[in-house]
C-alpha cells in the first residue's frame, strides 16, 4: 500500500476472503487448529467470534479442512454450512499438536505490520487542538500558577515530546495523568489486537493499557470494519523506576512462542510516561540513547530472535518527569529532541494555605487560622524547609488517623501540628 493512495476506511477494510486477510494463510489454519483443540467443538460462528475473521472467510478453510479429512462435521444446523460443529480427527489433532509447538497463541487473528504502520501514521499525522478552556478546566483540580496551562496546553498540540521536573512533591505524575485524560479524550483510535512479521505473532493489546470502546468494537463487522481491529480510548501507558532496556524491545515467551510489544509500541496514538526518570534499573544515557533515532525520524526499529529487523511507527507523546537537575540528566543533543521543558516549581505561601484549605475541606477539618500560622512558622520558616504541595495531604493525614485513633472530633490545634509533623518530617 502506497500511504497517499489509502484511507483508514482502506486499511480497516473487513476482508471477505482469506487473501484479503493480507497474512499467510498457514497462519490462520494454525490458529484454527489451536482453537478447535481447546474446545473440542466449535461452531462457525464461534470459531470467528475468537480469531475475529469473517466466516465467510474462515468456511472456505473450514471446507477445505474438511476435504483433507482435518475436522469433521459433529453437527449440523438448519441453516446450512454457517450453523455447522467442527470437531478434529485424529489426523485434524495431530496436526494441532504440530500448531501448538509452533505457538501456543490462539486470539484474534493477527493484521500486516504493513497495514499496522499505515493505520497508524494515518491516525497521527493530526492531533485534535485543545483550547485553553479545556485545559484550564482539567488542571483545574489542582493548585497551579495562574498561567501554568500556558506551558501544558501548546505541549499537548504539538504532541512530541515533554520534559517535567522540578523538586519532589509537587505534582510532575499528576500533571502527566491529567495529560493523559486530555490526550484519551481524543478521537480514539483503531489498533490491532496482534500483528505478524516474519511468520511470528505480536501481541500488542494490553488489557492493562487499551480500553475497548465496546458499542464499536461490538459492532465493527456490522459496520464493514475487519474485527481483527478494535476502536480504543488513545492508550496512556506509564513506566518508571521498574523500567529496563529490555522493556523496550520486543519480549520473546519461549513457553507460548509468541512475542509481546514493548512498552512504546503499545503507547502508540497515545502517551507514554517515563516517570521518576533518572531512577530507572538503566542510565538516562543508555534510555536516552534508545530513544534518540525515534524521537527524530518518528520510527523505531525492533528486532526479531531470527535477526530480522522491524520498523514500527514510533507515534506517541513522550514525556519524561524527574526531581532531579535536567542538566546532569541529557546532554544538550537529546535536549534539543525533548522539544518543551517545563517545570512544576513548590508553591509559594500564597498556594500553599490554598492547598492546605482544600485539604482541610477533603479530610473534614475546620480551616484554623492559628493552627496554620504555626504550621508556617515552626515548620517551614523556623527550619528552613521548602513548600511542597503533597505536604498538606500527608500531615493532615497522619492528624485525621491521630484524631480518630483517639475518637475525638477533627479539630486541628498547634500541637496537633505538631505530633502530625513529627511523624511525617525526618
Amino acid at each position: 500500500m502506497v500511504l497517499r493512495e489509502v484511507t483508514i476506511k482502506d486499511v480497516l477494510a473487513a476482508a471477505q476472503t482469506v487473501e484479503e486477510l493480507g497474512i499467510p494463510v498457514s497462519l490462520v489454519n494454525d490458529l484454527l487448529l489451536r482453537v478447535i483443540y481447546n474446545e473440542g467443538h466449535v461452531s462457525l460462528g464461534r470459531a470467528a467470534e475468537v480469531i475475529r475473521i469473517h466466516g465467510r472467510a474462515l468456511d472456505g478453510l473450514l471446507e477445505q479442512m474438511q476435504y483433507e479429512h482435518i475436522v469433521e462435521v459433529a453437527s449440523a444446523g438448519a441453516m446450512g454450512r454457517m450453523s455447522y460443529v467442527y470437531t478434529l480427527t485424529d489426523t485434524g489433532r495431530a496436526r494441532a499438536r504440530d500448531a501448538f509447538e509452533r505457538s501456543q497463541y490462539v486470539g484474534p487473528a493477527p493484521v500486516s505490520l504493513e497495514r499496522y504502520q499505515i493505520a497508524v501514521t494515518l491516525q497521527t499525522e493530526s492531533r485534535e487542538v485543545v483550547s485553553p478552556d479545556v485545559v484550564k478546566q482539567a488542571l483545574s483540580e489542582m493548585v497551579l500558577p495562574e498561567d501554568f496551562h500556558r506551558r501544558i496546553g501548546p505541549a499537548l498540540n504539538m504532541g512530541k515530546s515533554l520534559f517535567l521536573y522540578g523538586p519532589p512533591g509537587n505534582g510532575k505524575t499528576s500533571v502527566a495523568q491529567i495529560m493523559a485524560r486530555l490526550i484519551g479524550g481524543e478521537s480514539p483510535i483503531y489498533l490491532p489486537f496482534a500483528v505478524t512479521v516474519g511468520g511470528q505473532i505480536i501481541t500488542i493489546y494490553d488489557p492493562l493499557v487499551h480500553r475497548p470502546l465496546s458499542t464499536a468494537a461490538g459492532k465493527s463487522g456490522e459496520l464493514g470494519i475487519d474485527r481483527r481491529w478494535s476502536l480504543f480510548q488513545r492508550p496512556a501507558v506509564m513506566v518508571g523506576g521498574e523500567l529496563t532496556l529490555e522493556a523496550l524491545d520486543l519480549r520473546f515467551d519461549p513457553v507460548a512462542k509468541y512475542y509481546e510489544a514493548p512498552v512504546q509500541m503499545k503507547a502508540n496514538g497515545g502517551m507514554l510516561l517515563i516517570d521518576d526518570f533518572g531512577r530507572q534499573q538503566i542510565s538516562p544515557s543508555q534510555l536516552l540513547n534508545r530513544w534518540i533515532v525515534p524521537l527524530e525520524t518518528g520510527i523505531d526499529f525492533l528486532r526479531l530472535r531470527t535477526g530480522q529487523a522491524m520498523e514500527v511507527p514510533f507515534r506517541q507523546m513522550l514525556v519524561f518527569s524527574t526531581n532531579l537537575d535536567p542538566e546532569k540528566l541529557v546532554d544538550d543533543a537529546f535536549a534539543r529532541r525533548i522539544q518543551m521543558k517545563v517545570c512544576v516549581e513548590s508553591p509559594d505561601a500564597n498556594r500553599y494555605y490554598q492547598i492546605f484549605s482544600l485539604s482541610c475541606q477533603e479530610m473534614g477539618f475546620p480551616f484554623d487560622k492559628e493552627a496554620f500560622v504555626h504550621l508556617v512558622q515552626q515548620w517551614y520558616r523556623a527550619q528552613n524547609r521548602e513548600m511542597q504541595a503533597v505536604h498538606p495531604r500527608d500531615i493532615l493525614r497522619i492528624a485525621a488517623a491521630v484524631c480518630d485513633y483517639e475518637g475525638v472530633p477533627r479539630q486541628l490545634t498547634p500541637a496537633l501540628i505538631d505530633e502530625a509533623c513529627r511523624s511525617y518530617f525526618v
